[in-house]
């Protein structure tokens, strides 16, 4: 028993030690990548989706799909989690797989307007409606990819369409994988009413609610420059070879 024990405080404490970051240190860093290091918003996006097309054919490769057809379904928000989600459905699509895009709600911004436009343009379908019968989603798609909301949304003001899709997605049976974080927690904390996914693809570094994430996390986007990562203690650990992400 006293094995046990250690074994078990060994593993809380390396799930506590990882690495992560709050809301107010995740707006810094993307204030610091665009005004002085002079990123710009379409690169760090274009980079984020592509960490994240990869980290989804390294967790789900198409030979271990359980589909004939390599479908996913990208379900995509209105703010930055969304046009990572059309960014990532792109770069999967070139990747061999089968992605179509539920985006109930399309934003007006330029940057979504371009990425929606690439999509279409790589005949990339767009769901008019999520199926509220959920078996139909199972029998269609081998994995949900949750491109939702994001650190930059304040769960108390999700409304409709949103509240509904997440009351959907929850009863899924097929691996759902989440962008940056799962749809439905708050950026500090997990939360036990949004999605519990399989799979997590961080972007640029953990959010705080991740700290204890138990599937499988990977940190998507490896550009963030030492002395950032430095200045906000973000410990990362080294990416392996040239890969643009890092499993945790």
């Amino acid at each position: 028993n006293g094995q046990a024990g250690d074994v078990r405080g060994a593993e809380l404490g390396r799930l506590s030690s990882r690495p992560s970051c709050s809301k107010e240190e995740l707006d810094a860093i993307e204030r610091e990548l665009l005004d002085e290091y002079r990123f710009g918003l379409q690169q760090l996006v274009e980079m984020w989706g592509h960490a994240c097309a990869v980290a989804v054919a390294k967790a789900f490769p198409l030979s271990s799909l359980n589909r004939r057809q390599p479908t996913l379904l990208v379900v995509c928000g209105l703010e930055r989690n969304g046009v990572v989600g059309l960014a990532c459905a792109r770069h999967l699509r070139l990747f061999g797989y089968e992605p179509t895009i539920f985006y109930p709600k399309r934003s007006a911004c330029a940057l979504h307007r371009d990425f929606t436009v690439q999509c279409e343009k790589m005949d990339i379908p767009f769901l008019s409606y999520l199926p509220t019968e959920v078996q139909l989603i199972n029998d269609a798609y081998n994995l949900v990819i949750d491109a939702i909301l994001g650190p930059e949304t304040d769960i108390k003001t999700v409304k409709e369409p949103y509240t509904g899709i997440l009351a959907t997605l929850k009863q899924v049976k097929i691996p759902t994988a989440s962008v940056d974080m799962p749809s439905g927690w708050d950026v500090e904390e997990p939360r036990e009413d949004g999605l519990q996914p399989e799979m997590l693809m961080s972007l640029s570094a953990p959010k705080k609610c991740a700290a204890n994430f138990s599937g499988r996390h990977f940190v998507a986007g490896r550009f963030l420059p030492y002395d950032i990562q430095k200045k906000y203690d973000l410990n990362l650990p080294p990416f392996p070879s040239t890969d643009c992400l890092v499993q945790l």
